[in-house]
């Protein structure tokens, strides 16, 4: 008996039954849930099986998408990097790293225990590299030849990330934004019996971090500039 030509084909049989909430797996999903975790408890937490208690499935069908912790690691920081939203290059070597690097935490306030993860993570697709070309770009289009703007960029990227974690988690050890706690901040820094503390208490004990972020950049990129004069 021949089959009907409108019947449909079979398709192969699935070896038992998927887990449970599989069908709505997908690597986004899996980003999405591993920030989660980060935002929660920070990178440290993150693991197989916590990814797969916040997506409500077996960790064991993670590894469909992700190879293992490293994977979900590097996943989300390409993610990261992938998200920045790139300004075009106008030319002004200083202008245009202070353009990325305020692109870059735009994109990294919105989970800020995930940003150490640019400095540890060896990165290789093009979401991951993306960021790294346009940086990479500015300098040699600046003179720096390869083994220098390697350098810049390291450096740079230490400052960015740096600066960046410094403000989001780092307040209370710098100073404060609200009034009652810079008051008894600075009533504490001048009862230290240190002259230059004392001197200072005022600024020590206030912590804008917008303000810092800035003047961070702005002074690894004053050390870029100063390597293109000398």
């Amino acid at each position: 008996m021949t089959r009907s030509a409108q019947s449909p084909e079979p398709t192969a049989a699935r070896r038992g039954r998927p887990p449970k909430g599989a069908f709505r797996l997908s690597r986004e999903a899996i980003v999405e849930a591993t920030l989660e975790v980060i935002d929660a408890d920070g990178v440290a937490a993150v693991s197989m099986r916590a990814v797969g208690r916040v997506l409500g499935v077996d960790a064991k069908s993670l590894y469909n998408y992700v190879d293992g912790k490293d994977g979900l690691l590097d996943a989300v920081a390409e993610a990261l990097l992938g998200g920045i939203d790139l300004p075009a290059p106008t030319g002004d070597l200083g202008n245009d790293l202070r353009r990325i690097a305020l692109a870059f935490r735009t994109q990294a306030l919105a989970h800020p225990e995930a940003a150490a993860l640019v400095l540890t993570r060896q990165l290789s697709s093009f979401e991951g590299l993306a960021p790294v070309e346009a940086v990479l770009r500015i300098l040699s289009e600046a003179g720096f030849d390869p083994a220098e703007s390697v350098h810049l960029l390291r450096t740079f990227v230490a400052a960015v990330v740096g600066a960046l974690l410094r403000e989001v988690s780092a307040g209370p050890t710098y100073g404060a934004t609200n009034p009652e706690l810079v008051a008894e901040r600075v009533r504490v820094l001048r009862g230290s019996g240190l002259a230059n503390v004392t001197a200072a208490a005022e600024e020590l004990a206030r912590f804008d971090g917008q303000a810092e972020y800035r003047y961070a950049i702005d002074f690894a990129i004053e050390t870029v500039l100063a390597r293109v004069s000398s």
